[in-house]
Formats: structure tokens, sequence, C-alpha cells
């Protein structure tokens, strides 16, 4: 425990925030007292190693106390307005935010789990960092998770492959994201996580060899030609590996891309003079070679992907990226926030996070929880589309998306009014499915409307919901009435009187009773 808390500590920058983090502790520590974790071992060290994830992760010292604090609230005597006559009204809210969520944890209604993922990402809304401490909360319990039963174990793992790691994944957080998917394959899979880790132990040897000889090549040829770079043995997690076998119907002798290299450089300009000498010194091969600098990812990520043809045939996947853009990469959204004034005046931050924005424009529209979990899975979890408005701006659509996704992904009355799609300068049908790169221009009508048809049709949830919100409006009145008409024809079949049953009084009554 004391080496944890003189980690956290030492991400103190000055005596000030010191003394925070040490106030901070000491209260944590005597508000925990006398409790314990399931391993037996003192409550205090799940706090601090929150903290420790949150610090790693470089946020701003408000975070990294609120991590310390995130428990208190929830599982002591304390309140939340001691924490705000302490500690003030910003780590208050934080620490209340992190509380409301505090049951987001499996539960076998699909009900219950719909409606916390609801308040996880309405907290998203009004201070991102309210999830960051959730995420460290979740990796530093599956950290800890053998001493739970076998049952729990699946339930926490399940629940964390579903939904914390690919938020984790859309937050941009792939130093996370990768650790909370092994953790979670350990328990889910125990023999297949075991069976690939020692077959990649086997190979160990052989793989190191030559990625240090092909280091020593290219780092020889980028000096030469004057670029600096850091050349990095970049590791593959076994959860991606067995993901790729599951995906490909490959066996682990299949999959030859088990190497790896990460070349880090100064600017964008170095990125491509790297790029240039990686496919001079060995063969690219076609189709695998990527351009997330020039489209980045919706979760900011950006880097230069290429896999090439080495000596005796080995494949190498190879990475360039900045600095500043391996710092996004490994920390998204939380690299934003080392300095909270930074964050607040990144002029594209908003931009950056425009699927947070599309998310939380649907979240509440779901009335069925089976419907919004698996619209949730499709938007948060499926892979990207990129496609671009006739001006060059890159949109972003979960994959398998249609002209119609694009046409409300740019604005609601473009959606409602869209009667044809150019692709390409071409015309379309409405259900053309769009391929990353394509150019897409909507068509519309002052009377065009939206068709029931297409809800089976479009592929994202927000326009989905924005379908659903136009019938709900347009077609109210319609629906009353025809509501009315069902009810009188079922009321004379039961021989009861329509005109006392269809007092306005007792149909308030009747939809208040079922929430209508």
């Amino acid at each position: 425990m004391a080496g944890v808390k003189e980690k956290v500590f030492s991400y103190a920058k000055t005596e000030e925030d010191l003394g925070l983090l040490n106030k901070a502790y000491k209260f944590a520590l005597d508000a925990h007292k006398g409790q314990q974790r399931v391993s037996g071992e003192s409550f205090i060290n799940h706090p601090l190693g929150v903290a420790l994830i949150l610090a790693e992760l470089d946020l701003d010292l408000v975070t990294i106390v609120a991590g310390l604090l995130h428990d208190v609230v929830e599982d002591t005597s304390v309140s939340l307005e001691d924490i705000k006559n302490y500690f003030g009204e910003e780590i208050a809210l934080l620490v209340d935010g992190v509380t409301k969520l505090s049951r987001l944890e499996f539960r076998s209604k699909e009900e219950q789990q719909a409606e916390n993922l609801r308040k996880m990402f309405l907290a998203m809304a009004k201070d991102i960092r309210v999830v960051l401490i959730k995420l460290a909360d979740r990796t530093h319990n599956m950290r800890t998770l053998e001493y739970l039963s076998p049952e729990k174990q699946q339930e926490i793992a399940r629940e964390t492959l579903e939904i914390y790691a690919p938020l984790a994944h859309r937050l941009g957080i792939y130093k996370m994201k990768s650790e909370l998917e092994d953790l979670s394959f350990r328990y889910l899979n125990r023999r297949q996580y075991y069976l690939l880790a020692e077959k990649l132990a086997k190979k160990r040897q052989e793989r190191e060899e030559f990625i240090n000889t092909v280091k020593e090549i290219l780092k020889y040829r980028l000096e030469e030609a004057g670029l600096k770079a850091d050349i990095q043995g970049r590791p593959k997690h076994l959860y991606s590996i067995y993901a790729k076998m599951m995906e490909q119907h490959k066996e682990f002798h299949e999959i030859y891309d088990l190497t790896a290299i990460r070349v880090l450089v100064d600017t964008v300009k170095d990125c491509y003079g790297a790029l240039g000498i990686v496919h001079t010194l060995w063969k690219p091969i076609p189709f695998r070679f990527k351009d997330y600098i020039a489209m980045p990812k919706p979760n900011m990520y950006q880097s230069l992907h290429t896999t090439v043809v080495c000596a005796k045939n080995e494949l190498l996947e190879v990475q360039i990226r900045t600095w500043e853009m391996h710092r996004t990469a490994e920390y998204g959204i939380a690299a934003h926030w080392q300095y909270k004034e930074k964050a607040k005046e990144d002029k594209d931050f908003n931009q950056k996070l425009s699927w947070l924005r599309q998310l939380l424009e649907w979240v509440q529209d779901f009335g069925d929880a089976h419907e919004f979990m698996e619209h949730l899975k499709i938007d948060l979890f499926a892979d990207e589309v990129f496609v671009f408005t006739p001006k060059g701006d890159v949109i972003d659509l979960p994959a398998g998306s249609i002209p119609l996704d694009f046409a409300y992904r740019i604005h609601t009355d473009i959606g409602h009014r869209c009667v044809g799609a150019k692709v390409n300068g071409r015309l379309v049908p409405l259900d053309y499915e769009l391929k990353t790169g394509d150019i897409v221009e909507i068509v519309t009508s002052k009377q065009g409307a939206p068709s029931r048809d297409w809800l089976k049709m479009v592929k994202s949830s927000q326009a989905k919901s924005k379908i659903r919100s136009w019938f709900k409006k347009e077609r109210k009145e319609e629906n009353i009435i025809k509501g009315k008409e069902l009810l009188e024809r079922e009321l004379k079949k039961n021989n009861l009187d329509h005109r006392l049953a269809l007092k306005e009084k007792l149909l308030a009554e009747t939809g208040k009773k079922f929430n209508l």
C-alpha cells in the first residue's frame, strides 16, 4: 500500500498539490477505517489503486483526488455536503457523479442494465471525468477479480468486455481498453487465454530477435535520411489475437502478423517520410495501408498503418505517428484533461467528440430496454466507415450505413426531406451501402417526408431515433383517433358503454397508470 501511495503522491506538481492529495488520502483512510475488501486487504487499497490509474493517465489533480474519494459517500457515513465543505464544489460534483453510477454493475434484468447505462452516458454529458473515474474503478476491480466467486467473475468480466472495454476504445484510451479486454478474456475463456499465452511465450525469443533486426535496419535508414525517430516493439494483446482467430476462422499458426513496431517522430511531415522509407525497405501488402492522420478516427486517434513483407516472408505491422498523436492514442480523451483550462480552450475538442454528442442526442429516446441495448451496441461497438461531404468534411458512420444515415448525421431536416442520393457523382438507391472514401451528396425536396420502411433500412441509432420522433410528432392526432376507434370497438364487443369509458377524467387516470 505504501508503494502505491508514494506513486500517487509523486504526481503532485507543487507543494499545494501534495497537501491536497495528503488531505484526501487521510480523509479516505479515516472514512474507510475498519473496512476490508473480499481479499481481506484494507479497503483503502482500492481508492489508492484507482487514483494511481488516473494519475498514470496524467489527469488533472481534481480527478485524482475525486478518485481517492470516489467510494466514501456510497460506502461510509460521509455525506456529499462533507466532501463539498472539505474539498470544494468541483471535487464534490465528481464524487456525486461517480456515486450515482455506483450501481452500474452487471444485472440479470436488461431493463436495469439499460437504465444504468443511460445514467452513465448522461453523466458523460455533464463531466466526462466522471466516466474516466468509473473506468479506472472498473480496471482496478478487474485486476483483483480473482477473489470473487467464479459466477461473479464471469458476470463482471462479460459486462467489462461488452460495455467498458468498448467505451474505453471509443474514448481513445487504448492502453485501458487492451488491459480490460485481456483481463475479461482470462475469466471468460481461461483455457484459450492460457493456451494462447503459452504459444506466444514459445515464440517470444524468435519474435524479439526479428524485431531487433528490423529496428536496427530501419533506424539506420531513418538516420541516414535525417529523420529523428524512436522505434518501439509493439506487443500484441491476447484478446486481439483471439478475436482475429475467431473473425477469420484461423488457427494460431495461421495468424502471421503477430510482430509489430511503432515509429514515433516529431512532425506530420516526418511521418510520411518514415512511411516512404519503410515501403522502400520492405514490400507493402496491398489494401493494408491506412491513413488515420489525414482521416482521424472519431475518438481522435491518428497514425499511419501499414503491413510489409520482410526477409523470409515475415510479416511486420508498422504504426507511424508523432509524439503528440502517440499521447492521444494511449490516453485518448484523458490526454485533454492534463490541464483543465487547456481542455476548455481547445476549440476542436467538442468537434473531436462529435460521437459523444450524437450518442447523447438519442440516448433517452428508446423506451424499450432491449432496443436500447441493441442499438447501443451498434453505435458504440460497431466498426466505422468514413465518408465525405461534397465539401470534403469527414463523417463517421457505423459499418453498413446507407445515404439516409448520412443525411440524418448532417441534419435532422435533411434526413426528413431526403428523396435521393449521389455517391461519387452518380445516383444510387437510398439503401446503397456506403464504403469508406465515398463522397455523398443528398438530394432533398420540400415535400419529402420519412417512410416507415426507413426504420428497417437505416443502421445508425441516431437516424432511427429521429425517424421515430418524426412519426410520433406528425401522427399523434391520427393515432389518437385510431386509438379511440379501436377502444370503442373492443368496449362494444364486451357490451360496455363506450361513452362512459371514454370520459376525459377516466382516460387521464388510465394514461397516468400506464405512463402514457
